[in-house]
């Protein structure tokens, strides 16, 4: 498998991308598990799922337990899905939080993820704090973390049982 993190920065966007020890359904049903987000989370932010519902679908809200100096919480909204291959997600300042996935070959998904506060209530001051390119770090090591959770389920599978 190939560790490669690839970062693209646009005016508007940060995106990361990798390519992922598994098919899209498996990871697209990581994605969309919002008990999942806290082992996601690239910069630990997200601390733990409290509202909404074990698979999300399009509209669906669900509210998260955050820290970023203080603890707050935040609720969230589907806002684009495509079964298996996109789930994209905003919460009330309107920047959204979008992962694309495709199959490479049989077992191996590109999975890109994107900040994009193109959609932001207050792109101004999103970008008067370093924003997008203050998530360079953290949406490079969110697809990692993803990438790192199929590729130990891959090699615990891979173990005879004792």
């Amino acid at each position: 498998m190939n560790d490669d993190v690839s970062v693209e920065l646009k005016a508007d966007q940060v995106s990361a991308t990798a390519v992922v020890a598994a098919g899209p359904a498996e990871v697209f049903d990581y994605l969309r598990r919002p008990a999942n987000h806290a082992r996601i989370s690239g910069d630990h932010s997200v601390q733990r799922a409290m509202t909404g519902p074990e698979l999300l679908g399009l509209g669906d809200n669900f509210g998260m337990s955050m820290r970023i100096a203080l603890p707050y919480r935040v609720t969230s909204r589907v806002v684009e899905f495509e079964q298996d291959r996109l789930i994209a997600w905003c919460h009330f300042f309107g920047h959204r939080w979008r992962w694309e996935l495709e199959e490479v070959e049989p077992g191996r998904t590109r999975v890109r993820e994107t900040f994009d506060l193109g959609t932001a209530r207050l792109p101004a001051a999103l970008r008067l704090i370093g924003l997008p390119a203050g998530h360079r770090g953290n949406v490079a090591k969110s697809v990692r973390n993803v990438a790192e959770h199929f590729r130990s389920t891959t090699s615990n599978e891979s173990k005879p049982a004792d």
